[in-house]
């Protein structure tokens, strides 16, 4: 199993130097759990690309502290970069520029962008501090699956590797990626949606195009299929629900976990996994309660979608797509 470590100095010292001889350290954000690296080492980052067996086209977002940390890994951060900087740093907001040629290609997929994000977890950026530069890193999960919130999860995911350090900085705040804005095309566009909403950013941007569908590359956790549990994953609308149930037992499923707010009424041998009515408590706890309905022993997960839009909402509901796109099995996706 991984070692989970209390974030003291010396541990952060200890996997900063990990860090540096271009070994892998799961790390927490306010978002999600992250496998981090050095952005700079080709070495190091194909490391993270075996480790999660992620496709090497998918990039991967540049963790660092601060607006100059950030300038020495992209080209162009203008007065837009800036103010976003100002209002939203650190914070769960990526912001994709031309890289500089110090961030190795093979961190973005060979692309001559890359998303840059200041998280504001504590343990986060002292290990971005101790280890002086930034840091590359995706969700600290296998590709395809159920993104990590605790370092418990974490440890889950990479059973099978002994000499992982996860870093443990509890269960992570916002429990969804961060937002990824793309600044190097003519018209800002929100490739991924997060907890940064348009409502957020139009202030200091005007417009912001919305997600491009199916055209998301720059970005990652876009692939049709993605946050996917293993155990068969369906999203279904509320009032279809005692409809599907009735035609998964008739189908021979004994067992169905059901996602949807608490009070919904749901027969045994069914189980209900309540969720919050308050879309921020809704998405810290989601794939928390996805990795719970994934471990119940059910034959086929439900989630009831949340009739609500708008703000983190629409992020809940990319995620929900995205993790009940492929019926069975697991995805290929990040």
């Amino acid at each position: 199993m991984p070692q989970i470590l209390e974030p003291t100095p010396e541990n952060l010292a200890r996997c900063a130097e990990r860090l540096r001889r271009g070994l892998p350290v799961a790390f927490p954000t306010e978002t999600v759990y992250g496998l981090a690296c050095d952005s700079t080492s080709e070495p190091a980052v194909h490391e993270v690309y075996r480790l999660k067996q992620r496709p090497q086209s998918n990039p991967l977002i540049t963790h660092v502290l601060d607006a100059k940390m950030a300038k020495s890994a992209v080209i162009g951060w203008d007065v837009r970069a800036q103010r976003l900087a100002d209002a939203f740093w650190p914070g769960p907001l990526a912001i994709i520029l031309p890289r500089r040629a110090e961030i190795c290609a093979a961190s973005v997929g060979g692309r001559t962008t890359v998303a840059v994000r200041a998280p504001s977890h504590p343990v986060a950026r002292a290990l971005i501090a101790a280890f002086g530069g930034p840091l590359s890193a995706p969700s600290a999960n296998r590709s395809g699956r159920v993104s990590p919130t605790t370092a418990a999860h974490v440890a889950e995911e990479f059973a099978d590797i002994d000499d992982l350090p996860i870093l443990d900085g509890g269960p992570c705040e916002v429990g969804v990626e961060s937002t990824v804005l793309d600044l190097a095309r003519a018209r800002p566009m929100i490739l991924r949606p997060g907890a940064i909403t348009p409502a957020d950013l139009e202030p200091i941007l005007g417009p912001v195009a919305a997600p491009d569908i199916g055209a998301q590359a720059a970005s990652p956790g876009t692939s049709a299929v993605h946050y996917a549990p293993s155990t068969a994953t369906e999203l279904v609308d509320a009032a279809a629900l005692r409809a599907r149930l009735d035609a998964a037992h008739a189908a021979g499923i004994a067992r169905v976990a059901v996602v949807a707010a608490a009070g919904t009424a749901v027969a045994a041998p069914d189980e209900l996994l309540a969720m919050p009515a308050h879309p921020a408590a809704y998405a810290q706890l989601l794939y928390a309660t996805l990795r719970k309905a994934d471990a119940s022993g059910a034959g086929l997960i439900l989630i009831v979608s949340p009739a609500e839009r708008g703000g983190i909402w629409d992020a809940v509901r990319d995620r929900l797509r995205r993790a009940s796109a492929k019926r069975f099995g697991r995805a290929d996706g990040v």
